[in-house]
């Protein structure tokens, strides 16, 4: 589902119009956004929580030269669903 996809699906689910429906989700995302970059983490009743964590720095080997590195620590972004979401996806029926 794109943006616009969901955009649409949101404003018929709500009644809002589509400008004003994508104005409500810009306004959530940039609130996210802030929330991020403060290192807070974020939890959504009924869906996940994201948190910014950090990866330690680690050595890594290039498979084809054999070539040891070093990658440097950095922040990630993780998202960890609810129990119901996890126990809805994993008893979906593949199709």
């Amino acid at each position: 589902m794109n943006n616009k996809e969901f955009i649409n699906e949101l404003s018929g689910r709500t009644g809002y119009t589509a400008s004003s429906t994508q104005k409500m989700v810009n306004t959530i995302i940039d609130a996210l956004g802030d929330a991020f970059q403060e290192g807070k983490p974020v939890s959504i009743e009924n869906f996940g929580n994201f948190e910014v964590r950090k990866k330690m720095e680690r050595i890594m080997v290039n498979p084809t030269t054999q070539q040891r590195m070093l990658v440097p620590p950095k922040l990630v972004l993780s998202f960890k669903p609810d129990e119901g979401w996890k126990s809805k996806i994993k008893n979906q029926k593949q199709g």
